[in-house]
């Protein structure tokens, strides 16, 4: 559970100095800031329980030039983390050079989170970015591995790309005696023919990598998950079948839905490999049980612009006159002010099994039975 001192009213400072985030928040944005996260909390519902040693609940989320933007206010970070804090363990993309939002957001999420970063990528194509994975140390642990995937010569020989504009983030994690490891990707974006070309051939490369480091036993886990932005269109299909064909399922409850704020594109994508001991829980339909958590329905929610308007108006920097134009005002909170409070995209998740207990004793049981 996140941190809530910052929201505390100020008759409880007179008997404690609590440690503060924000400590300029005023009695009203406190408010407005709780009512926000007590309708966020009521759309976590339809989320799976996290279960001691059964289950974890990973997620995916590109936050929104996370350390750039100045837009952000306190509430926001409040919201994020709470979102976050509904899994076990969570991909960024788009985390920028400055880390002072990311240690404002753990600052909030409390001492039982921790995160693993890699380095900025510099130069125009890579944007400045880093990838990230917070995660809950009481439900998940660190492996120890850690790294970017790198191509080199002789797989990139005949080929125009040397390296991914953004370095994949290969990382390994731990829960229970379940082991696996997450790539961390933020691919090519853009839906015209060169786009394409680029993102399909970024996928070949990264994928031909992974296939020479199984072969040769590098990599710590065979247990992979590979995850994040990746900018797909249903014009990528051919490159979604090479990761198919690569020994990759996408999960299926994600499948077709709408990751993106505009909801015109399924950008944010999960896909595994799976064995007899790493599987995702199904539903009661017999589908992965995943989804797509949209912040908009509980927070900065359509019509609210008129609680905002103040803060608004204090960034704004365009030539339309919104202190008197309430549907330039409205358009505006919507596109692109209050996706530079949360984020473009909406994080997605799955929910992985972690005790396959049963099922090893039933196989090794199947095994000995056949001497």
């Amino acid at each position: 559970m996140p941190f809530y001192n910052d929201l505390r009213p100020p008759a409880d400072y007179e008997t404690r100095d609590y440690a503060l985030v924000f400590p300029k928040m005023t009695p009203a944005e406190k408010k407005r800031t709780i009512e926000g996260l007590l309708r966020l909390r009521g759309g976590f519902a339809n989320l799976p329980a996290k279960r001691a040693d059964q289950n974890l609940l990973i997620a995916s989320w590109n936050i929104k030039e996370f350390g750039h933007t100045n837009q952000r206010l306190p509430e926001a970070f409040f919201y994020i983390a709470e979102i976050i804090a509904q899994f076990d363990l969570v991909a960024v993309q788009e985390l920028k050079s400055g880390m002072a939002d990311l240690e404002l957001l753990m600052r909030i999420l409390g001492s039982d989170w921790d995160f693993i970063v890699n380095d900025i990528t510099n130069g125009t194509d890579g944007n400045s970015e880093r990838s990230a994975y917070l995660f809950n140390k009481e439900r998940v642990q660190l492996s120890g591995l850690a790294g970017e995937i790198t191509l080199w010569d002789e797989l990139t020989a005949g080929s125009a790309i040397k390296q991914l504009k953004r370095a994949p983030y290969l990382t390994g994690f731990k829960s229970g005696w379940k082991t696996f490891a997450m790539i961390n990707l933020h691919l090519h974006p853009g839906d015209d023919a060169d786009d394409l070309a680029l993102r399909g051939e970024d996928v070949r490369l990264l994928l031909a990598a992974i296939a020479e480091k199984i072969a040769r036993n590098q990599l710590w886990s065979r247990n992979l998950i590979l995850v994040g932005d990746f900018n797909f269109y249903d014009a990528d299909e051919a490159t979604i079948r090479l990761i198919e064909g690569a020994g990759f399922f996408e999960i299926q409850g994600l499948k077709g839905i709408d990751t993106n704020a505009s909801l015109t594109e399924a950008y944010d994508r999960f896909f595994l490999t799976r064995n007899d001991y790493f599987q995702v829980v199904k539903n009661s339909a017999g589908t992965d049980r995943a989804g797509v958590f949209t912040p908009f329905m509980h927070v900065y929610q359509t019509g609210e612009h008129a609680t905002y308007r103040e803060e608004m108006l204090e960034d704004y920097t365009g030539a339309k006159d919104l202190a008197n134009d309430d549907v330039a005002l409205e358009r505006y909170y919507r596109h692109p002010w209050r996706k530079n409070q949360v984020s473009d995209h909406f994080p997605i998740w799955f929910e992985l099994t972690v005790d396959s207990s049963e099922t090893f004793l039933r196989n090794k049981l199947a095994q000995l039975e056949a001497l």
